[in-house]
């Protein structure tokens, strides 16, 4: 399990202003998770920020479990400008909406010229497995 920063943390150990790190937060540079009136940042996301150069400051974790991680590409032909804006808006709130576990990276492509949406999904086995149902559910009850 990673280790969670609140802001102060986070700014403290990056020798900012809190103030900036809640920035960074706002404008989406910095993820975070609003718990109450705080955000908790994880390990590796001020990693990400920093191109790593704070994971020399943190002591190594005694034991970690193994990182499984799926890929899945969805292809969706046929489909029209307004079925993919619902689809996307399903399938990225989806993705933002998870509490707890892994990160669920979810992209969407669309081309008009051909009327194709791809939907990339990359997370955990189960996580990516639900957000493929999701879209096997949408489909049948939309296409």
């Amino acid at each position: 399990m990673s280790a969670l920063y609140s802001a102060e943390d986070v700014a403290e150990l990056l020798g900012l202003h809190v103030r900036t790190v809640r920035g960074y937060v706002r404008d989406g540079r910095l993820p975070a998770v609003r718990i109450g009136k705080q955000y908790r940042i994880a390990a590796e996301d001020v990693d990400a920020l920093t191109g790593g150069r704070t994971a020399a400051a943190r002591p190594e974790p005694a034991a970690t479990s193994p990182r499984v991680e799926v890929s899945a590409i969805v292809q969706l032909d046929g489909v029209d400008r307004s079925t993919v804006d619902r689809l996307t808006t399903l399938v990225t709130a989806a993705a933002g909406g998870r509490s707890g576990g892994a990160r669920l990276h979810v992209q969407t492509v669309y081309d008009p010229h051909r009327h194709s949406l791809k939907i990339v999904a990359i997370g955990s086995p189960g996580d990516t497995a639900a957000l493929v149902g999701l879209v096997g559910t949408f489909t049948d009850s939309e296409l």
